[in-house]
């Protein structure tokens, strides 16, 4: 029986995805799992995968093309299989019918005719590479790409430039103002951070933790570990939260309409920045994950962001989130609620101080964190008897291997 493949809904606030590439083409054979295309949404650019085994009947959306959430983008059917019936089922949602109808269908064997050249929004480019090819004039379609997944980078634009000539060398006026739009993953982060701030309560609780043995402990782990393999303070983070949040379920939740949900899941959300913003990766049950298996999957996770090849799953049911600026050398900051989480946690960088041992002044090493949590959904003791629990983690790190 043959499957429509509608596009999917990656996160409550997503309306409409833009299908930017086709990795398989009409009458190719599909594998269950394998990659149909590539869409992009308001957060990263997404595989989208067959839900069944068979052949590429027909591609109901040509690239470059936004269609609203559910709509049908393509019928995956055994090779003689009549789908006519199919092609024309009605869809559920009316701006989904609407674009349904107005896609053309591709014909059932593939094409032999040269292919048409692609609209520059359609390119896969990096945000630098696609300002600085605007103000030159260039057309990014004309471009072979050298990023991952043959995604155009500023250093093929700049080279493309180069091959041009003076008469097309890249402009570099010092002191210029530039007027720059908003990313779809900037717009997105915005409109989010906006409507949170507005509607949920903030309140912040800030600690300074004793990170001496963490850090020992991490010193001594990765000296038995590949360069590849090794643990950073942010692994022992994420499974410390995951921890402290199976007895403080009221963290380990959100607010949907007048309900609150307490998550069965601990899924813990990790905060990548992207040239473009943040986007946030999610490691699944992670209090029920090692240290080292969390670091694994934080790598390939953040790696596949980075390349513009994230998985659904990948940023998708996180019921917590951390956000580490640690590395950027940032002593403390506050972070906002990732919606629709209760709360998020900020983590500053380790230092190196001064501290008091009786009467003593030793060199030592502190941690601030801060967390931040909706009041309507979790309270001040509450959310310090947590932080107390996920202090009692780091401060004492063998019981997060235990």
């Amino acid at each position: 029986m043959a499957t429509v493949v509608n596009m999917p809904k990656l996160g409550f606030d997503m309306a409409e995805g833009t299908l930017i590439r086709w990795v398989k083409g009409v009458g190719e054979a599909v594998a269950r799992g394998e990659v149909l295309a590539e869409i992009e949404t308001d957060k990263a650019t997404v595989e989208v995968e067959a839900l069944a085994s068979g052949t590429l009947r027909r591609q109901l959306v040509t690239e470059g093309t936004a269609v609203p959430v559910g709509t049908p983008i393509a019928i995956i059917g055994s090779p003689d299989e009549p789908i006519e019936a199919v092609a024309a089922a009605p869809v559920s949602a009316g701006p989904a019918k609407a674009a349904l109808s107005a896609a053309p269908l591709a014909i059932e064997a593939p094409s032999t005719a040269a292919p048409e050249g692609r609209p520059a929004e359609a390119v896969r480019a990096s945000p630098l590479a696609r300002r600085l090819a605007e103000q030159n004039a260039l057309n990014l379609a004309s471009l072979a790409g050298t990023g991952p997944g043959g995604r155009v980078t500023r250093k093929d634009v700049l080279a493309a430039l180069a091959d041009a000539g003076p008469a097309r060398a890249p402009l570099a006026k010092p002191g210029v103002t530039e007027r720059i739009p908003l990313t779809k993953l900037r717009a997105a982060i915005g409109r989010r951070m906006t409507a949170v701030k507005q509607q949920a309560p903030h309140f912040y609780l800030t600690v300074d933790l004793n990170a001496a043995g963490l850090m020992t402990m991490r010193e001594e782990a990765n000296a038995f570990l590949a360069e590849s393999e090794r643990l950073s303070v942010h692994d022992f983070i994420v499974r410390a939260a995951a921890l402290s949040l199976r007895d403080f379920p009221a963290l380990n939740a959100s607010l949907d309409g007048d309900t609150i949900v307490r998550h069965g899941d601990i899924n813990i959300g990790s905060a990548v920045a992207l040239e473009s913003g943040l986007l946030t990766v999610v490691v699944r049950q992670a209090d029920a994950k090692s240290v080292q298996v969390i670091s694994q999957e934080l790598k390939a996770l953040a790696a596949r962001a980075r390349q513009g090849k994230v998985h659904p799953e990948d940023i998708e049911g996180s019921t917590f989130t951390v956000s580490n600026l640690g590395m950027f050398d940032v002593d403390q900051f506050v972070a906002i609620i990732n919606p629709p989480e209760a709360a998020i946690l900020a983590v500053g960088a380790v230092r190196e101080v001064p501290v008091l041992d009786g009467d003593r002044v030793v060199p030592g090493k502190r941690l601030k964190i801060t967390l931040s949590a909706d009041h309507r959904v979790t309270d001040g003791a509450e959310a310090a008897r947590w932080l107390q629990v996920f202090r009692q983690y780091l401060e004492h790190p063998v019981r997060l291997i235990l």
